[in-house]
């Protein structure tokens, strides 16, 4: 007689874990380094080991014309990737958009880190901050954008 793997009892619970995973890793890409050297102490203050040391590499860039049309390859871009794995067997994972190591090392560590029993002391000491960060420049990069904005328009005259 075989086991079947037991099934989780909440489906939903297994997707929202995965969200909050989703949510925590985009945030982590899209910080800058310095943004994350305030928290490298705390982030480095447990035994690890590089699984795979921070890369650079290349990844092809597709894009949509409108968003629906048909793909393009708009061009190459640099990426960084490093997975690290702390003492206690928690893996972190990393993959952030230019070329620099020291950050890809510290946002896997923050990945590892937020996956322990501690999550709620990282997310609000070190996820929440960085996305309220990432916040505030977009929305002044808006509000830059906005200022340049032209809006074009056609007066329509009664003569034909």
């Amino acid at each position: 007689m075989t086991a079947t793997p037991a099934l989780p009892t909440d489906p939903g619970s297994l997707s929202s874990e995965h969200a909050a995973r989703q949510h925590w890793i985009g945030v982590l890409s899209r910080t800058r380094r310095a943004d994350l050297l305030a928290h490298e102490a705390a982030l480095r203050d447990a035994q690890y080991q590089l699984i795979r040391a921070p890369e650079i590499g290349m990844t092809l860039v597709r894009g949509r014309m409108g968003g629906s049309g048909a793909p393009f390859n708009v061009g190459e871009m640099s990426v960084t990737r490093c997975v690290v794995r702390l003492a206690d067997g928690r893996t972190g994972y990393s993959y952030l958009a230019g070329r620099d190591k020291a950050h890809a090392e510290l946002a896997a560590l923050a990945d590892a880190h937020l996956q322990g029993t501690q999550q709620a002391h990282w997310i609000r000491e070190l996820i929440e901050p960085l996305a309220l960060a990432q916040a505030v420049r977009r929305t002044e990069q808006q509000a830059e954008i906005a200022a340049t904005k032209v809006d074009f328009f056609t007066l329509v005259r009664g003569e034909n």
